[in-house]
């Protein structure tokens, strides 16, 4: 690609001194300054894939495995995969200069490395951010075994947040009636609204971390109470590390129903 733009190999060895190219392996470079996992994944002959590349371009991956690299499956010469490095080997149609592979199927092997949960909070994240559209979802299912397609039906691009598409999958699964991003009078918008008057919240310290978020959300919460609600706020923490102990938490509160005089 670099001698197609008109670069010489004297002109591409000059990059390489003055440090505008890093060469990863012989006939292949990358720009200065790219990610280490980028590099690594190039050095080892292979593309940046699977939940490395999601979580590079921002998407929701629950827990990294290692560094995700494609391998083509004809590829030899190979180094062994390092510890901690795993191997995808299939074909990819990214061009062959390429350092990354295609964005859907970097999905498609998401799902596959994980659980059927985390693969749903990670397709709802690529769908809200608009890396993918309605026809790359339904691309994405028609890629994967059949055994995978009870996830379409779970799937909801309204999900702001990976936390969110993980509570809403623990809502659903005991029977509530759930809601999404509900606006409420007085109020404003809140993440859920279940069976009417539970109303859910997830925080995390990335969006909630400043006493001026805290006060307001305090204020939010007692308007809601005001207005027959009850409001809880979900840790992102507890969430991911904590999910039994969330679900029965859930479980429990809707059991027992509203607390307040009149609901």
């Amino acid at each position: 690609m670099l001698r197609d733009a008109g670069m010489s190999r004297r002109a591409i060895d000059s990059a390489v001194r003055s440090g505008a190219l890093q060469r990863v392996r012989r006939g292949s470079y990358v720009p200065a300054g790219s990610r280490p996992d980028l590099v690594e994944s190039a050095s080892l002959g292979g593309r940046l894939d699977c939940v490395s590349l999601l979580e590079a371009v921002g998407v929701f991956v629950r827990r990294r495995s290692g560094l995700h690299v494609q391998q083509e499956s004809h590829a030899s010469r190979r180094p062994a995969a390092p510890k901690g490095v795993r191997y995808h080997w299939r074909r990819s149609t990214a061009p062959r200069e390429s350092a990354v592979t295609d964005l859907v199927e970097a999905l498609v092997q998401a799902v596959r490395c994980q659980t059927p949960r985390d693969a749903v909070a990670t397709l709802d994240s690529a769908w809200h951010l608009g890396h993918v559209d309605e026809r790359d979802i339904a691309d994405i299912f028609v890629r994967l075994p059949h055994r995978f397609s009870v996830l379409r039906g779970l799937l909801d691009r309204r999900s702001e947040s990976g936390i969110e598409s993980l509570v809403r999958l623990v809502l659903r699964s005991i029977g509530c009636h759930v809601e999404l991003q509900v606006q409420i009078k007085g109020v404003g918008r809140v993440d859920f609204l279940v069976d009417g008057w539970l109303i859910v919240e997830c925080d995390s310290q990335q969006f909630h971390g400043d006493w001026q978020t805290v006060k307001r959300d305090r204020r939010r919460d007692l308007a809601a109470v005001e207005r027959g609600f009850v409001p809880i706020r979900l840790l992102a923490e507890d969430v991911l590390f904590h999910h039994d102990e969330v679900r029965h938490s859930l479980e429990r509160l809707v059991r027992r129903g509203p607390l307040l005089p009149g609901l």
